[in-house]
């Protein structure tokens, strides 16, 4: 079942701290001037999204005017539906392939307005430690979603333990694998379920979201995807939105002020090689 955690964090008063979203892009004071509302709702996964939004985000913002509310959910359907459908003004949660994906099977057209970080997907350990001398019919629980599944099988071909038979499908299934001399088969799982699953099964391919959320690291990782050219043009996290407000001034403040040399500074200094800057 679809889990759901809203927490919305409201500021109290212009000096007060307000989790704030939005920022003009050429970062003028003029930003919030076109704006029907110095408000800006924006959906997100808990870590690192919402923290950013949060922390980082949000006191930058309530300097300019813009107080941001920020709405959490743990899966990676609702924060798209909430923007398509008006309740939300963005989200912030899925990188740029996911959204492709998303638009073409449910009909929408939402947009991504900026790339501004990255997570290293990665493999790790379950009930087996050593990935380089994995048994035959192991089990590896991956994301049921097209495209993280892909992304899984595609950080499999890397570690040498299946090959594809186009070795670049970003929509590779398991249907597509032309060898699998391990004869390893795939526990197919929400993507937040993957970290709860490493008791059962002998790896699993989480997301750097959710394995943050469960403690993990980077460098817990048996494996990462090479973090240059494919990873970085597909799997950007980014700030969407509707087409109507892709040039919102308030959506183009909160970009501004997560693509500048602080905001790398502050992921290097809270997330390390968890999160990476993708701009």
């Amino acid at each position: 079942m679809i889990t759901r955690r809203t927490f919305v964090s409201v500021s109290f008063g212009v000096a007060a701290s307000a989790i704030l979203a939005g920022c003009g892009g050429s970062g003028s004071s003029s930003s919030t001037a076109a704006s029907s509302t110095n408000v800006l709702t924006v959906a997100a996964t808990p870590d690192p999204h919402a923290k950013i939004l949060n922390e980082f985000a949000a006191p930058l913002l309530a300097e300019q005017g813009i107080e941001l509310q920020v709405t959490e959910f743990t899966d990676y359907v609702q924060p798209n539906e909430v923007v398509f459908n008006g309740e939300l003004d963005a989200n912030y949660f899925q990188h740029i392939n996911y959204l492709k994906d998303y638009d073409e099977q449910n009909n929408e057209d939402l947009v991504s307005v900026a790339k501004i970080h990255y997570e290293p997907f990665g493999i790790y350990a379950g009930k087996s430690s050593d990935l380089t001398k994995i048994a035959d019919g192991a089990e590896i629980a991956v994301p049921n979603d097209p495209t993280n599944e892909a992304r899984a099988l595609l950080l499999l071909q890397q570690a040498g333990i299946i090959t594809l038979k186009n070795p670049d499908d970003l929509g590779a299934t398991p249907n597509d694998i032309a060898d699998n001399p391990h004869k390893v088969t795939f526990r197919e799982i929400e993507a937040a379920a993957t970290p709860r699953a490493l008791e059962d099964v002998d790896f699993a391919a989480i997301n750097g979201n959710y394995a943050i959320e469960a403690g993990l690291h980077a460098s817990d990782a048996l494996v990462l995807e090479e973090a240059s050219g494919i990873a970085f043009e597909e799997y950007a996290n980014i700030i969407c939105t509707t087409p109507a407000k892709e040039k919102d001034e308030r959506i183009l403040a909160l970009v501004a002020v997560l693509q500048t040399e602080d905001f790398k500074k502050y992921l290097s200094d809270n997330f390390g090689e968890d999160v990476l800057p993708a701009f």
